[in-house]
């Protein structure tokens, strides 16, 4: 007859660990991408900004000389 109660049993217990580490790169890959924009942003905005400087710069160098110009006609007449 067979024993249905064996003596000795085996027992296998696999566990899954994450050490979080996709997490935690994930995170610093986010953060990576959020400093990118802003730094990209603060770039475009400087470069915005002394575009319009030297726009305004050359305006009023033009404005001087419109103005010179038109004293140098009154002058002659």
């Amino acid at each position: 007859m067979a024993d249905r109660n064996p003596s000795h049993t085996t027992t296998v217990v696999e566990t899954r660990r994450s050490s979080g580490a996709s997490v935690v790169i994930a995170i610093a890959v986010l953060l990576a991408v959020i400093a990118g924009v802003f730094f990209v942003s603060q770039l475009t905005g400087s470069e915005t900004a002394k575009n319009n400087a030297i726009t305004n710069a050359a305006d009023s160098v033009s404005n001087a000389a419109d103005k010179a110009g038109d004293a140098a006609e009154g002058a002659t007449k």
